[in-house]
C-alpha cells in the first residue's frame, strides 16, 4: 500500500506540470525521442530531457535504446494505477449524488412536481 501511495504521489506531482502532461499526451500516440518530443515546444532539448526525467522518476515513462535512437515509452501500468484511484472516488461521488437524488424525489411535495400536460387537442 505504501509503495502504491508513493507512486501515486510522484505520478500526480509529475503531471501537475502542463508541459509534462503534453509529453504524456504525445507519448500516448507513439513512442518518441527527446528531440521529437521537443519539436512543438520553444524550449531547449535539455529542458525537455529534464521533464522526461521527472516522468521517468515518477514511473510514467521508460527509455530504451534502439541503435542510435533512445525512444521514450509511456507506461500504461502507471496510468492504470492512477485511473483506478480516480475511478474509486468517482464511483463514490456518483453513488452519493444518486442517493441525494432519490431522497429529493421521495421528499418532493406536489408543488415541486412538474405540471401535468394535457394531451394535444386536435
Amino acid at each position: 500500500m505504501e509503495q502504491s501511495a508513493d507512486l501515486l504521489d510522484r505520478a500526480f506531482a509529475a503531471l501537475a506540470d502542463a508541459t509534462r502532461r503534453g509529453l504524456v499526451a504525445r507519448l500516448a500516440v507513439s513512442d518518441a525521442t527527446v528531440s521529437e518530443l521537443a519539436e512543438p515546444y520553444d524550449v531547449s532539448l535539455q529542458a525537455i530531457s529534464k521533464h522526461v526525467k521527472v516522468l521517468e522518476e515518477a514511473g510514467l515513462v521508460t527509455r530504451s535504446r534502439d541503435a542510435q535512437r533512445r525512444p521514450v515509452h509511456l507506461k500504461a501500468e502507471a496510468l492504470d494505477l492512477m485511473s483506478t484511484w480516480i475511478d474509486r472516488y468517482r464511483i463514490e461521488v456518483e453513488e452519493r449524488h444518486r442517493r441525494l437524488d432519490d431522497l429529493l424525489a421521495r421528499t418532493a411535495g406536489p408543488e415541486d412536481q412538474p405540471p401535468c400536460r394535457k394531451k394535444d387537442q386536435t
